[in-house]
């Protein structure tokens, strides 16, 4: 059974991963209770449990800060995703039956995302564009570096939300560059894979704009 701490606290933390709850934004025990008909109690476990992890900072008697993803974490997030994904793409290309199963499910990621942006589903959306990435991460033998990956999905998925939030033409940008990205994969392409995968998250996270 779940307590009511980890209902809060699940709820809580989708809302800070698909933009629901801003960065920046301070949100209150009073307005989560309200929400989900508990006490406070629950709720001021959960935002603990939320700020150890890093999501929010509490403010005595004021509520919780949501914490904005800073550049520098930005910055971090996107060289190791890139340093990984190019390291996977290269390692598997060197097996034809499993570089076309992975290009077979990037194809299958890339039409829930379609259907995502279709239907204006912007938590769908952020999602699927953190499984497209996983998928090729996933595709090379090292299961450290994969490990590791997944340990960003949550940062990444919280980071695509905030970055195409009200910008149609931003999440249309994403789509066209998944598709080109897809080919790269398919024609084992490693180089043209890696500068092509550097320009996407700099225009997807960093607006077009490199350090």
């Amino acid at each position: 059974m779940v307590s009511a701490a980890d209902l809060v606290y699940r709820h809580v933390k989708e809302q800070v991963l698909t933009g629901e709850l801003e960065g920046g934004r301070m949100v209150s025990e009073g307005e989560i209770a309200a929400t989900l008909t508990v006490s406070r109690t629950p709720v001021r476990e959960a935002f603990l449990r939320l700020e150890v992890e890093g999501w929010l900072r509490l403010f005595p008697k004021r509520g919780a800060l949501v914490v904005p993803v800073a550049p520098r974490e930005i910055d971090e997030v996107l060289d190791a995703r890139a340093v990984l994904e190019t390291h996977a793409l290269a390692d598997v290309v060197g097996r034809p039956d499993d570089l076309a199963t992975l290009v077979d499910a990037l194809d299958g990621a890339m039409r829930v995302q379609q259907q995502a942006h279709d239907a204006g589903d912007l938590p769908a959306f952020a999602e699927a564009d953190a499984e497209f990435h996983r998928l090729v991460a996933d595709a090379g033998r090292n299961s450290l570096l994969a490990g590791f990956y997944r340990g960003l999905r949550e940062r990444q998925q919280r980071m695509t939300a905030e970055s195409v939030r009200g910008r149609g033409a931003a999440a249309a940008g994403v789509l066209a560059e998944h598709r080109a990205l897809r080919d790269l994969v398919a024609a084992g392409d490693v180089e043209g894979f890696r500068r092509a995968l550097v320009t996407h998250l700099d225009n997807t996270h960093r607006g077009g704009r490199t350090r």
